[in-house]
């Protein structure tokens, strides 16, 4: 008998497992809310020159504040005004109509003046993070998924060395603690180290818990279960634009998206260790009691009867010994070699263009708030439709068709004006749908693609990959300066390139998950389905 085995007599999707997902889904809703905040966290409001260093006390000073603004810095080519430049003197011959060609133009002298009409205050008014420095805006968003890279290996390795439940507990108390540090920070160094070390808590949260989710599910339930966790994203999605909306002011929305980790620390004491993971560790009587626990739950107790600690050891079926793993162990054999470095290259690809077009929507024309929420309100039917692609079609099918048709909408974006918002947007939308569709899809195939003993090691290392991607994904933006068709153009090939390599990988559909290394390097186990009798 295979350990899924045991968990279809017991209920693979019961009680027991909602109840672990409910207790997850109070940390997992913070994840979209700490990666896609940035949006507003360091969104740009209209800003122009702080003109209060030409007051002269003459005829300056007598001027109304849109004949100083008209006679102080210059308009662009669309009418509006420089925000970057002022005139070196005022040009008071603008009052009569008459236009200078000879004037001359000077930086921002006293620094700039913003619109607060629509945030009270976000990084960039904080810091002035505008013309010279707009890099130093970008780098913040880079600098925190440096720390989600560094992270994900991190507590990946960790987790598999010490357990899920103990590294989702350090987890949820280190995100917590440098989050509010962060909306308290006095300086742009503090904040960006701040977020650097949320980044890495952050990263434990994100892989630890998907894998002890799915770790608890059997083989007829898993996907199923792998897309409603992912709902947890959408939630948090939705719950991000609704936050933004009523708390303008960056350091309490940092603060408001974080507090469900409160929830989360108290909320811990409930979870249950992944029993997979203890088999793997021959700790087959704390297995056992998690076993027993799921039974009770799930009705099924009279199942237990037949379930033993000596029999779910001999379910495990290999002995490893003492061995531990590391990450090195995703490359010692072929099969596993292969596995790591074509998911890697998949994984990059996810999350560059998952990333490239999340963070940049105020390039479509619309009110970021309403923008967000299209974005966000379109995943769950693009969820539900991914739950049928898998069942029917497959997982490789169907992240080499999501991650294609993400490279297909954005090719037809380079050709579309920004004057015609609607057809941008709409392609936009299509394009986002099918990048979180890419997403709920490698999530899944990557925990049935990995062994047990090494699941979190390759989570961690393929999520690190991920974050090499999602760092450099804000920086692409700042190349429409050499060619505005340059970002659109680089995403677009990269998920086209990564789409073609999911091609290289094994189909997981209906197959055991893989307990040791040596089950990669022999044929999958197909599962026969079955229905569980609630």
């Amino acid at each position: 008998m295979k350990f899924d085995n045991v968990l279809s007599e017991i209920n693979g999707f019961g009680k027991f497992q909602v109840k672990l997902f409910l207790i997850q889904m109070l940390s997992r809703i913070t994840l979209p809310c700490h990666f896609l905040l940035n949006n507003f966290m360091g969104a740009v409001p209209p800003h122009h020159c702080n003109i209060s260093t030409l007051e002269d006390g003459g005829i300056f000073g007598n001027l109304t504040p849109y004949q100083k603004l008209l006679v102080s810095i210059p308009t662009e080519q669309d009418g509006t005004l420089s925000s970057c430049q002022m005139f070196a003197k005022p040009q008071f011959e603008y009052l009569s109509g008459n236009r200078s060609e000879e004037a001359s133009f000077v930086e921002c002298q006293s620094g700039w003046v913003y619109d607060n009409s629509t945030f009270k205050s976000t990084l960039v008014t904080e810091w002035d993070l505008v013309c010279s420095r707009k890099g130093m805006n970008k780098v913040t968003a880079t600098i925190f998924f440096i720390g989600v890279m560094i992270g994900a290996p991190l507590f990946g390795f960790l987790s598999d060395r010490f357990g899920r439940r103990r590294l989702l507990l350090v987890s949820y108390l280190s995100s917590l603690t440098f989050a509010v540090l962060s909306a308290f920070s006095t300086s742009y160094v503090m904040f960006t180290i701040m977020r650097f070390f949320t980044g890495m808590s952050l990263a434990g949260i994100s892989i630890i818990s998907i894998a002890l989710n799915v770790e608890w599910c059997s083989i007829e339930r898993r996907t199923f279960s792998s897309v409603i966790i992912s709902l947890d994203w959408t939630l948090g999605n939705l719950l991000l634009t609704g936050i933004a909306f009523f708390v303008r002011d960056w350091r309490m929305l940092l603060v408001v998206v974080t507090s469900p980790l409160i929830l989360s620390i108290f909320a811990w004491r409930w979870l249950p260790e992944s029993a997979r993971w203890l088999l793997a560790k021959k700790n087959a009587e704390a297995a056992h009691h998690y076993i027993a626990k799921c039974a009770e739950t799930n009705n099924r107790s009279k199942c237990i009867d037949t379930i033993t600690p000596k029999t779910l050891l001999e379910s495990a079926e290999v002995d490893t010994g003492d061995k531990k793993y590391t990450v090195v162990d995703l490359f010692r054999t072929q099969n596993i070699r292969k596995l790591a470095i074509c998911s890697g290259i998949v994984w990059y690809g996810v999350a560059f263009t998952y990333y490239g077009i999340s963070l940049n929507i105020a390039g479509f024309g619309l009110n970021l708030f309403l923008t967000q929420f299209i974005f966000a309100s379109m995943e769950m039917p693009m969820k539900i439709g991914v739950y049928f692609s898998l069942e029917k079609i497959g997982r490789k099918r169907s992240q080499m068709a999501a991650l294609l048709s993400v490279g297909f909408c954005l090719f037809i974006n380079i050709f579309v004006s920004k004057d015609k918002w609607i057809i941008r947007t709409i392609v936009a939308v299509l394009g986002k749908s099918m990048s979180e569709a890419s997403f709920t899809i490698i999530f899944l195939y990557t925990i049935e693609l990995y062994p047990t003993v090494v699941r979190q090691n390759g989570l961690g290392y393929t999520s690190f990959v991920a974050r090499l991607g999602v760092s450099i994904s804000p920086l692409i933006m700042l190349l429409e300066d050499v060619w505005q068709f340059l970002p659109a153009a680089t995403d677009c090939a990269v998920a086209v390139s990564s789409g073609l390599v999911a091609s290289l990988l094994s189909e997981t559909l209906n197959t055991q998950l893989p307990e040791f290394i040596g089950d990669i390097e022999k044929p999958r186990n197909k599962s026969t389905r079955k229905m569980v009798i609630q």
